[in-house]
């Protein structure tokens, strides 16, 4: 998948939980969830459960906890992608 696609998926899945909103103008592979878009932890599990929706993966507890910027994200969605194959 394209990284440019990813990123703008990525964004319109975290953008309902996004407290910066000057923070997602400016979003970029560094951005980190819950320091610079103030989303919440309870939110980051509905950004699981969306992504996981989306791209109809399963993402475990570990895979979870790696997904703390959109990087790691973009890498966590790309893994559970390709392992679908």
């Amino acid at each position: 998948m394209d990284k440019e696609a990813l990123i703008a998926e990525l964004k319109e899945i975290i953008k309902p939980y996004v407290q910066d909103q000057e923070a997602f103008g400016n979003l970029t592979e560094d951005t980190h969830f819950i320091t610079d878009l103030k989303i919440n932890s309870a939110n980051l599990v509905d950004i699981v459960l969306d992504t996981e929706d989306k791209y109809n993966i399963e993402i475990d507890n570990d895979s979870m906890d790696k997904m703390s910027d959109v990087k790691s994200a973009m890498g966590v969605i790309e893994e559970k992608i390709a392992a679908k194959g």
